[in-house]
């Protein structure tokens, strides 16, 4: 009798676990789409603006046919894009980027903030690249997304071996000289500083100030260090197998991976043993395992 209640405690536990997982995405999509959305409507389109990706093309057909809204056009391009996934990617992530294409269809449909002021368009730019770049970030925090270009990324990846990467560059750059024949160049280039703009706030706010740093050191006193590491930065270090080319001689080398408020410390530790050794730190564009961090299961 006890096992089975000790069963069933720990079956409640896993639900209690999934739900406030899925709530935990769910606020994040809806956050982001909403941050997204004030910084579209209220300094991006006052503007005359455009976009990257899909929200490009919905901004197109919006001062095209202004009587079109963007939340409806973005929903209905969205929906070719969904049916095209539907094989390629997993059921929950595209029942997450579902919610998050309607939330965020209805939050630029609704949302209306007063538009900001700003009659350079160059500030305006820079200003709506770094409440979009921000909204952006939340939602890419999720296991989800707000639908657009990146489920055709992954299709087209799948299909034909192709790049995300390079996939988005084209799409996007075809976005930009279509606005570029309707708008003008000015307009396309102004929408070139908000593109970046948002993609350097997005890597901000997908790192924050928890940026890892991947240190290896060469130095004749790698044990000593390697004590010290432990102890006094409290991060685990590993010894990977070198040889000098000149001198034909054996060593260990340190690598250790840390936080980019950890750094100082490290350094304090590695030059008070040994000022001479060697060091060499990287910037990481990805760190997954234990303390920094999961991979996402989409």
């Amino acid at each position: 009798m006890e096992i089975k209640l000790q069963a069933k405690d720990l079956h409640l536990d896993i639900i209690a676990k999934s739900w406030k997982t899925v709530l935990y995405n769910l606020c994040l999509i809806s956050a982001g789409s909403l941050i997204f959305v004030i910084g579209m409507n209220s300094v991006l389109i006052p503007s005359k603006l455009l976009s990257a990706g899909v929200t490009g093309i919905a901004l197109i057909f919006h001062y095209l046919f202004p009587k079109l809204n963007v939340g409806l056009a973005y929903f209905l391009l969205n929906i070719p894009l969904m049916l095209l996934g539907f094989f390629s990617i997993s059921r929950r992530f595209l029942l997450y980027t579902l919610y998050g294409m309607g939330f965020f269809s209805l939050a630029a449909a609704f949302i209306k903030p007063p538009p900001a002021v700003i009659e350079d368009p160059i500030l305006a730019a820079l200003f709506a690249g770094i409440i979009c770049g921000a909204g952006v970030g939340v939602i890419l925090r999720s296991i989800g997304s707000t639908g657009g270009i990146d489920i055709l990324a992954v299709y087209v990846n799948q299909k034909f071996g192709l790049r995300p990467g390079s996939v988005s560059f084209v799409f996007n750059a075809m976005v930009l000289i279509v606005g570029a024949h309707f708008f003008g160049l000015q307009i396309a280039l102004y929408t070139l500083i908000y593109v970046f703009t948002s993609s350097r706030v997005l890597d901000a706010v997908l790192t924050g100030f928890n940026q890892r740093m991947a240190t290896m050191v060469i130095s004749e006193k790698t044990d000593e260090m390697a004590k010290e590491i432990f102890k006094k930065v409290n991060r685990g270090v590993t010894f990977l197998k070198g040889k000098g080319a000149y001198t034909g001689k054996e060593r260990d080398v340190i690598f250790t991976v840390t936080t980019l408020t950890e750094l100082p410390k490290l350094k304090d530790v590695i030059f008070g043993i040994d000022p001479g050794a060697f060091v060499v730190v990287n910037n990481t564009l990805e760190v997954l395992g234990r303390r920094h961090g999961s991979r996402k299961v989409y």
